[in-house]
């Protein structure tokens, strides 16, 4: 059963410090339109510049997933991202005044609160997912690390996490189903070995840590210079080691806390994938490294998919609209109608067909002696069977007519030749409104996708 795309009904606000900046950050909810994704706003930088949450957009993960494009930064995404996943929100801006998100405590308890109190609420489109039908898989030789994914019947997560010391050794962390992220792992906190913390203070960064927002793994002697560096950069008068290995003003949560919270991170990252997935995950040793190089695979893997995922129709069936039928809705007429049948259609999409034939008017001219039907006939042939499923939304299509607005992100890949037999399809990315209609088709020959393009067109009455 398909759902509904999701967002939130009200904005809301938090604020915070950046964990590697110390600097106090304000980030507000707001709702996103359908199709939008997970996007951060820059409102501290002109003109507001957005970066997408996606996988092609990771410059950087030696402290946290960090996002750069047209070299705006969103640094440390993940946990923030974590959160919307878990609440299965579909749609959000993140507005931040920063590179980046407050840190909290660590985990992605305040943000699920914020999300939350916003209310989340149903969009008027169908949500896009991601079914897994073979295992897929990436290695990082050097570390062993590995990230498998698999069929299954809803989104699951394994992690299997050695972190080769004797005060963590061998965790692991398993979300049987999603729903169960806000109890489960939401507020598993992030962690640190000591020598990190170490190298974090020469290099002076994590400005914003204190005891409170870092669980920090005591996996050497605690020297005395350390002790002093620590107090300072946690504000405290006394630091101690607990009886778990653990420096003291924190409790943990969970025994296996560490290795709930690299669930988080794998959550968080594999939301850049930017399609819900419906399998079961199995990290070994993940980090943001082998997380975000897997999530640009997957994501890969998913676009390649979805362009070579040729329709199939029984041709000697009878069409949904015939050639009368199309003409009695489109105003374009022979030589320069150039769909012959519709095939299926529905408020979201339509499949069109043409019948390329020798005897085409264009190719008198296109190359006589090796015919190729020209590639901007391709793109109208699109966008004619597109305008059926404009026009398909009033009651009188015959008192309009639809015009280009934009063409964008043309690809041909194969040539299209006399008895070729061409299949169109086109989905609306974002609901029709005012007339206008953003969509993305496809034209497919032989099996193989020939022409994509996105196009944007609006109807017009006729005056």
């Amino acid at each position: 059963m398909s759902k509904k795309q999701t967002t939130i009904k009200n904005e809301v606000t938090l604020s915070g410090v950046g964990l590697h900046t110390g600097n106090e950050v304000v980030m507000t909810f707001k709702p996103a339109p359908v199709n939008t994704g997970y996007a951060f706003v820059r409102v501290d930088l002109e003109g507001s510049p957005i970066i997408e949450a996606k996988a092609e957009y990771v410059t950087n993960t030696q402290r946290g997933t960090n996002l750069e494009k047209k070299g705006v930064q969103i640094q440390t995404s993940e946990h923030v991202l974590a959160a919307a996943v878990g609440l299965g929100l579909d749609n959000l801006f993140i507005e931040i005044n920063a590179s980046e998100p407050p840190i909290m405590d660590g985990s992605s308890k305040f943000f699920i609160e914020a999300l939350e109190q916003a209310e989340i609420v149903e969009q008027d489109a169908e949500v896009e997912e991601y079914i897994v039908k073979e295992i897929i898989t990436y290695k990082d030789e050097k570390t062993g690390s590995e990230i498998i994914l698999m069929p299954s019947d809803e989104y699951q997560v394994t992690t299997m996490v050695d972190f080769g010391t004797k005060i963590l050794g061998t965790q692991n962390a398993t979300l049987d189903s999603i729903s169960d992220f806000k109890e489960e792992i939401s507020a598993a906190r992030t962690f640190s070995f000591l020598h990190e913390i170490e190298m974090l203070l020469e290099n002076d960064l994590i400005k914003g840590g204190d005891l409170n927002n870092a669980i920090v793994y005591v996996d050497k002697e605690l020297s005395d210079e350390t002790m002093v560096k620590l107090k300072k950069a946690f504000k405290k008068d006394n630091i101690a080691i607990k009886p778990n290995g653990i420096l003291d003003n924190l409790t943990l949560h969970w025994a296996n806390e560490a290795a709930r919270h690299k669930l988080l991170d794998v959550i968080g990252d594999l939301a850049l994938v930017g399609t819900k997935i419906r399998g079961k995950v199995i990290a070994n040793k993940p980090g943001h490294l082998v997380n975000t190089l897997f999530a640009k695979k997957l994501a890969k893997i998913i676009k390649q998919e979805k362009r070579n995922n040729v329709p199939s129709y029984d041709l000697n069936e009878e069409p949904l609209m015939d050639i009368h039928k199309i003409m009695s809705i489109l105003p374009h007429r022979p030589p320069f109608l150039l769909v012959d049948r519709i095939l299926e259609l529905s408020d979201r999409h339509v499949v069109g067909m043409k019948n390329v034939t020798m005897n085409e008017d264009f190719f008198v001219g296109h190359f006589p002696g090796a015919p190729v039907m020209p590639g901007v006939l391709q793109i109208e042939a699109m966008a004619q069977c597109g305008g059926i499923l404009v026009l398909s939304t009033v009651p009188d299509p015959e008192n309009y007519l639809t015009y280009f607005m934009k063409i964008d992100n043309v690809k041909f890949k194969q040539k299209v030749l006399p008895g070729d037999t061409l299949i169109f399809k086109s989905e609306l990315i974002t609901p029709i409104r005012r007339g206008i209609a953003h969509m993305q088709a496809y034209a497919y020959a032989n099996g193989k996708l020939v022409c994509e393009a996105e196009l944007m067109a609006q109807i017009s009455k006729v005056k």
